[in-house]
């Protein structure tokens, strides 16, 4: 594995402008990036995904290899730790389900983003955070998370957790990790699929997209998900979905792989939101985890949205009383 990249290995010709060392030939951009800003390798990353990086004049990408004598250019600097926790919003909403010394357990609703991707970018559910429990602020190793320790989907709502001291965002960070964390979601999915099921399917990045994995694809994650339907209407079915490995979009990809896309899940083929309602109909209804003080089993629920709820009523006979 090649070491850690250290800062005066890079050679600085101006604010912004940079010559790759010889010893470095062949690295990864982002690697390389993060340690020429001496910024996190997300942050790197970033930067690249946004087109603020060029190499010899050329579009940097993330996973390129970059050449010793290459001139690497950087639109602008990355933001400080001071300027990339989220701004506290104090009258933004915020519905708190749990806390205690340790954690908060927070209902997000559909449509707010969990953390800010940009400093100064308000709207989330981090500004909320930490706007009425202020030590989550230094709690991350990512200062825009907020003490949030894991993420759902902007479109997703339901149960966010976050530490308030970093003991215990370290721990819900393992757990989370680990799969020690089993995780319960309420999606609504087109068609009709039977009656229980489970999808055991790794998973891998493609873009702004996830793709079930094939053969050659060394970087895939493990990936299941286990269901049950709840309720059925009109050419929809309401499941339960449970899952602890927690991968980026895996209930809408197994379900896109059943052929049963979420609705409202336009990125994988879903028919049209529900009426009063917004994106794809995914809600993170419960978890439960080992404590991060005490090691107990502890779980936390998350009750719909009223918008949702009113929405499957209407198309399922929502509440339905296995739910």
């Amino acid at each position: 594995m090649r070491p850690a990249l250290r800062r005066r290995r890079f050679r600085r010709l101006s604010p912004l402008v940079f010559t790759v060392a010889p010893e470095d030939d062949g690295a990864r951009l982002d690697q390389w990036l993060a340690g020429a800003l001496d910024c996190s390798r997300r942050e790197a990353q970033r930067l690249c995904d946004d087109h603020e990086v060029r190499v010899d004049g050329a579009r940097g990408a993330k996973g390129m290899r970059v050449k010793a004598g290459a001139e690497v250019r950087v639109a602008h600097a990355p933001a400080t730790t001071d300027e990339k926790r989220p701004v506290a919003e104090p009258d933004a909403p915020f519905e708190l389900l749990y806390s205690d010394d340790a954690l908060v357990a927070m209902a997000k609703p559909a449509g707010v983003p969990t953390h800010p991707l940009r400093a100064g970018e308000r709207g989330t559910l981090a500004n909320a955070l930490v706007a009425r429990f202020p030590e989550c602020a230094d709690v991350a190793d990512d200062a825009r998370e907020g003490g949030v320790a894991h993420r759902l989907d902007t479109e997703t709502s339901g149960l966010v957790l976050a530490g308030r001291t970093r003991p215990a965002w370290q721990s819900l960070r393992r757990s989370f990790g680990d799969g020690a964390v089993a995780k319960e979601y309420l999606a609504l999915v087109s068609g009709d699929p039977p009656p229980t099921g489970t999808v055991d399917l790794a998973l891998v990045h493609a873009g702004r997209r996830v793709r079930v994995a094939g053969d050659r694809d060394f970087d895939a994650q493990s990936a299941r998900t286990d269901y049950e339907v709840l309720a059925r209407g009109a050419g929809v079915a309401l499941v339960r979905a449970r899952s602890s490995s927690g991968r980026m979009h895996q209930i809408r990809v197994h379900f896109m792989h059943l052929g049963h896309p979420l609705v409202g899940d336009e990125l994988y083929g879903g028919p049209p939101p529900l009426a009063g309602t917004r994106g794809h109909f995914l809600h993170a209804s419960a978890a439960a985890f080992p404590h991060p003080t005490t090691g107990a089993r502890t779980r936390i629920e998350a009750p719909l949205p009223a918008d949702r709820g009113a929405a499957l009523e209407a198309v399922v006979g929502w509440p339905h009383p296995r739910v």
